[in-house]
């Protein structure tokens, strides 16, 4: 499904899209205010993740929210598809593996035990809030609801010794050896991609530990070697910070910011920003399309993850069921 080529004006994008994007009167935590200081008009998405700031002449700040209390704003430039692609960035969880179920499980088990409460189960309007982002964003999000004389740092602690656990039992052929299920058609896809020389980059929010075990089980299911040296880039968030690793701040910098898929394609692939219309990034998550969009590139949704539920389709300029039908592009 083709929705736009990215360059909306600020009326259509509101026109046509009245129930993914709320209007609001004030938005960047206060800062900004709709009809003073050059702002024309502050929208949200459903999801209220980000919010966007209208100027005169068609410029518009993006103020990406944080629970962790660091947000930060950047512009969302128009985008548009040029010929020949140079290269292709897909997500990892939900795109390029069907792996959400299990984190989902992952975080009802951490905040079972930190409650002592054998039973506990996330309710289905906490989905959107524990996909797509950060572990401290889920974790923040769950505790404030459901324990919230528990802290940040506890429940951090608890995630990974689990997760520890869990992927050490995978790697080893134990545990939940079916969490990890390469996406249809991934196969195809990715060689498909190849045979045109066309660069593939893999960009993930999940820190290594979490995503090298996904990557990894999916190849091993696809017999297609090591990962390492199919992909010609990787770019997870990193190592997580504790007591005895030395860890990287992709925490505070997960999508929906930008810098993952910016460092995919400009560092691990070469490619020069003034390039930018010859890359497509694929996404399933509504965090994922924005950070794919504030990356300066044409943000390619499919279906599965939680675009339509975010609000977040109309920053999509095509829309697909299967991988298949991206190389129709």
């Amino acid at each position: 499904m083709i929705l736009s080529k990215g360059n909306l004006t600020i009326e259509n994008l509101l026109f046509n899209n009245k129930k993914d994007l709320i209007p609001l009167k004030e938005g960047g935590d206060g800062v900004f205010k709709s009809g003073r200081n050059g702002v024309k008009r502050i929208f949200t998405t459903k999801d209220r993740k980000v919010d966007y700031i209208c100027f005169e002449k068609e410029k518009i700040i993006a103020f990406v929210k944080s629970q962790m209390g660091y947000p930060a704003m950047y512009p969302l430039l128009p985008v548009k598809i040029d010929s020949p692609i140079k290269a292709v960035l897909m997500d990892l969880d939900g795109t390029s593996v069907k792996s959400e179920e299990f984190w989902i499980w992952i975080i009802e088990q951490t905040i079972s035990r930190l409650m002592r409460n054998p039973k506990f189960k996330l309710e289905e309007v906490d989905l959107p809030f524990v996909s797509g982002h950060s572990v401290s964003e889920h974790m923040n999000y769950c505790i404030k609801k459901y324990c919230p004389e528990k802290t940040i740092e506890e429940a951090r602690k608890c995630y990974f010794e689990i997760t520890d656990y869990e992927m050490k039992a995978i790697l080893e052929g134990r545990g939940h050896i079916d969490a990890f299920k390469p996406t249809d058609g991934l196969k195809d896809f990715l060689l498909a991609l190849k045979s045109k020389k066309i660069k593939i980059g893999l960009v993930t929010s999940g820190l290594y530990e979490k995503a090298w075990p996904e990557i990894y089980a999916a190849f091993k299911q696809l017999k297609m070697g090591d990962p390492r040296y199919f992909y010609d880039a990787i770019i997870t968030a990193g190592y997580a910070i504790r007591k005895g690793i030395v860890g990287t701040l992709g925490e505070l910098e997960p999508k929906p910011h930008p810098w993952l898929y910016a460092e995919t394609a400009r560092i691990g692939l070469g490619i020069d920003f003034k390039y930018r219309h010859h890359v497509i990034g694929i996404e399933d998550s509504g965090a994922g399309i924005v950070s794919i969009r504030l990356a300066g590139f044409t943000a390619i949704g499919m279906a599965g993850g939680n675009i339509i539920e975010s609000g977040t389709l109309p920053f999509c300029s095509s829309y697909y069921e299967k991988l298949s039908q991206v190389l129709e592009i």
